[in-house]
């Protein structure tokens, strides 16, 4: 038997990470066992689908580089396979026509909770006769066997059993026709011949219902794993307030594909104690029957280390074109600074995401408007004055601009003048970057240029010559 998966999304907006993480489930599935990963977009909820929602999943899958062997199908152009099934069910009396008005089923429900009874369906219908009521369009249910039980033997989370009689009698098809999700799924899954669902556990008590319909249509059923859901750090299902949420969202924010990958490989799945993961290991490594049935809690910070891990690896060039489309959202002309690949080379060891090496690098690019008040305050007083105008003349003397020319007319100053290094690296770190922060000293000053160099110190000479004025004429 071939295996064969799918992943069948509903077109209502992103993909979320936790979508993500069970296509990726799917997907390694097929791989690791040489089967097809079958993409299907379930969007028979016309009113809340789009085009664009299936741009953005097609987009991330992508992205990710969770490819698919087959599809996408589209169930809104399977109309037909639904009715015939619906009509074989029909035929064969396991699905019947149900005439109950809305006014009906709420009385039902009504008395049903007035005397503590599960509100359901009670299959008034399965055994109507008589011309049915005129003027009224029924829907069509299907007929849940009586008795007994359906036994789910989970994967993830072993033999699960639901008695019959707390499943009523399901709406496969609406008064206008449509069929509704948990039917469409079941004939998908049929004809598709999916031999493993791997899906979220809110699928859960679909499963019964849709094992008795895929017994009435004679299929042998597929293999069922249901994946524990993804928490937010505080317990609760993870949502927008706890930040990113969808793939494009993380993709904006400058992770890597293969570190979010890596990530959701590894929430609620390890082989042993190791981290990361290439897609080929993924592949030869995962097993379903090895994903935690506790829920996973998403940890930013982890992730976070897991894609520095990747921008340290990854080769140059592409950080470099990623730094560059983060640069220009960030309305700098990269053309005006040091070339991107010798930003990286200096920022890749300093950058959690591509955003946070883009934040860093902006004075490589543009002067800064301001300096850090608490940084000027500290490290740009009077008496910083001379020393920095005198480590100014020396570097435009500088006939080689390197790292190494650098270190050395900077360390050279302050032997001649006695200082100690930090005292003259910080002054003139703030001078170059407006802040007390940036890579080594000879990097910064290299990244920069020399003729920006220069007039950024002279621009911190003007504000230190500025504060002493003020000093000088505060009353004593």
């Amino acid at each position: 038997m071939k295996i064969r998966t799918r992943f069948a999304p509903s077109p209502t907006g992103y993909l979320h990470v936790g979508g993500a993480r069970t296509a990726l489930f799917s997907w390694l599935h097929a791989c690791r066992h040489g089967g097809d990963f079958v993409l299907r977009i379930e969007d028979t909820d016309r009113e809340r689908s789009s085009d664009a929602s299936v741009q953005a999943i097609l987009d991330s899958l992508r992205w990710l580089g969770i490819d698919w062997d087959e599809g996408p199908y589209f169930q809104t152009d399977r109309m037909a396979h639904y009715r015939e099934q619906i009509d074989r069910l029909l035929a064969q009396g396991d699905a019947y026509h149900c005439y109950c008005s809305r006014e009906e089923l709420d009385a039902m429900r009504a008395e049903q909770r007035a005397r503590g009874a599960k509100p359901r369906y009670d299959g008034r219908c399965r055994t109507r006769e008589g011309a049915p009521p005129a003027g009224r369009t029924p829907v069509v249910r299907f007929k849940n066997p009586i008795g007994g039980d359906v036994v789910v033997d989970d994967i993830v989370h072993g033999p699960m059993r639901f008695a019959n009689d707390e499943l009523d009698d399901l709406v496969i098809a609406r008064a206008d026709g449509t069929p509704t999700y948990n039917f469409t799924v079941v004939v998908d899954d049929l004809e598709m011949r999916i031999t493993h669902v791997i899906r979220g556990d809110d699928h859960i008590n679909n499963t019964p219902r849709q094992l008795n319909m895929l017994t009435a249509l004679g299929a042998t059923p597929p293999i069922y794993a249901h994946v524990p859901m993804i928490l937010g750090p505080d317990g609760q299902r993870l949502s927008k307030r706890h930040g990113a949420v969808s793939v494009t969202q993380f993709r904006d924010e400058g992770f890597l594909p293969e570190a979010l990958l890596n990530y959701l490989a590894r929430l609620g799945w390890s082989h042993g104690d190791q981290e990361i993961f290439s897609r080929e290991e993924l592949c030869a490594l995962f097993d379903v029957t090895d994903v935690n049935r506790a829920a996973s809690v998403f940890d930013m910070d982890k992730l976070a280390w897991i894609n520095q891990h990747y921008i340290k690896q990854a080769d140059a060039s592409r950080v470099a074109s990623l730094l560059g489309e983060h640069l220009t959202r960030r309305g700098v002309a990269i053309g005006s600074g040091p070339k991107l690949e010798d930003t990286v080379a200096v920022m890749r060891e300093r950058a959690k995401t591509i955003a946070e090496m883009a934040d860093k690098s902006l004075f490589c690019y543009r002067d800064p408007e301001v300096f850090d008040e608490q940084a000027a305050r500290k490290h740009l007083r009077p008496v910083v004055a001379g020393p920095l105008a005198a480590l100014r003349e020396r570097l435009s003397q500088l006939d080689e601009w390197s790292p190494e020319a650098l270190h050395d007319a900077v360390t050279g100053s302050t032997e001649a003048l006695g200082m100690k290094l930090g005292k003259l690296a910080q002054p003139l770190r703030v001078a170059i970057t407006g802040s007390a922060a940036s890579p080594g000293i000879e990097q910064t000053l290299w990244l920069v240029g020399q003729a920006r160099t220069l007039a950024r110190i002279d621009k911190a000479l003007a504000f230190v010559a500025t504060r002493a004025e003020d000093i000088s004429g505060s009353p004593q």
